[in-house]
């Protein structure tokens, strides 16, 4: 037995899926809100309104966060918001971070906003599905559905043989959960999957896509990749069908190679920008005391530049509004 270091990398291709296939993934987890909506109409990510919206809420590890615009089947909403998560550990404040999400989006776009999880970890206990609080009689919860994907272990059979990409997904994310300390059954696993997927009856660009997401998320040593490309070129000359030529799979092992990089790169930034407005608002509180909200808000919104020039501002201001002066280079 071949013991190896646990580098797999679940978010890449979990946040590729999600975006090629939407469809499909809410068919497969949430069935019921699928069927209500009005697909023909198309769908949008919205990926740059949710980071604006929720960017300082800095509340435990996911693997995608999503906001999507659909319209629904019975007209009553020209258009509606889903808030997607997939989280990947269990963590004590995801319910909160769902709540605190679909509030902070409702205000912002004054419509119903539709959350849904994913719950990817191995904890099979842990399964948050709301929160909220009570107070003088006042009320306030949110309910949301989930999805969880330890209750699919036991239907791993039915998983492989059923016609969604989330299936074969789910699949792969569980027996890459499975093989984790193995690389030999990873191995084994990763082949099975890889020959299943070129049973399928998909155009040669889905099989091209959920080979990738396969092959990222099993990361083999050298060696047996090598002997798995090899496996798949003898299966491909039996099957007189070529799906992933020699230029393509290059091209998928630089993809996977940069995108881990460029991954390691933006989680490195994003922390640098979170650990200079943590420390603005320490200084500020320091100096001027509580901080109202909207000096929170607009401090954990800001990028790296406009924070560089508050914090240089905030050593020598008297007031916050000297702090928070325009007067800064663009």
């Amino acid at each position: 037995m071949t013991v190896q270091v646990n580098n797999d990398d679940y978010d890449s291709p979990w946040k590729e899926a999600v975006e090629q296939y939407f469809t499909e993934f809410m068919a497969f987890y949430f069935p019921d809100a699928y069927a209500a909506i009005d697909w023909g109409q198309g769908h949008e990510f919205l990926d740059q309104e949710l980071a604006a919206v929720v960017r300082d809420a800095e509340l435990g590890k996911r693997y995608v966060d999503k906001l999507v615009r659909v319209a629904l089947q019975n007209g009553a909403e020209q258009w509606v918001y889903i808030h997607i998560e997939v989280q990947g550990t269990a963590q004590a404040e995801f319910a909160k971070r769902m709540f605190v999400y679909n509030y902070r989006l409702f205000d912002r776009y004054d419509r119903p906003i539709a959350s849904m999880a994913v719950l990817a970890d191995e904890q099979p206990q842990w399964k948050p599905t709301g929160y909220g609080y009570e107070l003088l009689g006042c009320k306030h919860h949110l309910a949301f559905p989930v999805a969880k994907l330890t209750d699919y272990h036991a239907q791993l059979d039915s998983l492989l043989q059923t016609d969604n990409v989330f299936a074969l997904m789910t699949a792969a994310h569980i027996l890459t959960q499975r093989t984790r300390k193995n690389d030999h059954e990873r191995y084994q696993a990763k082949w099975q999957l890889v020959r299943l997927l070129y049973q399928r009856d998909w155009d040669k660009q889905k099989i091209i896509d959920l080979f990738h997401v396969i092959d990222w998320l099993m990361c083999l040593p050298e060696t047996l990749e090598q002997q798995l490309l090899h496996e798949i070129e003898t299966l491909e000359e039996q099957q007189t069908m070529r799906y992933v030529s020699s230029v393509e799979r290059i091209g998928i092992a630089k993809g996977r190679q940069e995108g881990r990089q460029e991954g390691r790169q933006e989680g490195r930034q994003e922390g640098v920008v979170l650990g200079k407005a943590q420390t603005l608002n320490l200084i500020l509180e320091h100096r001027f005391g509580a901080l109202p909200d909207t000096i929170l808000s607009l401090v954990m919104a800001a990028d790296e530049e406009q924070l560089n020039w508050w914090l240089s501002n905030a050593l020598e201001s008297t007031s916050l509004t000297e702090v928070f002066n325009d007067d800064k280079p663009h």
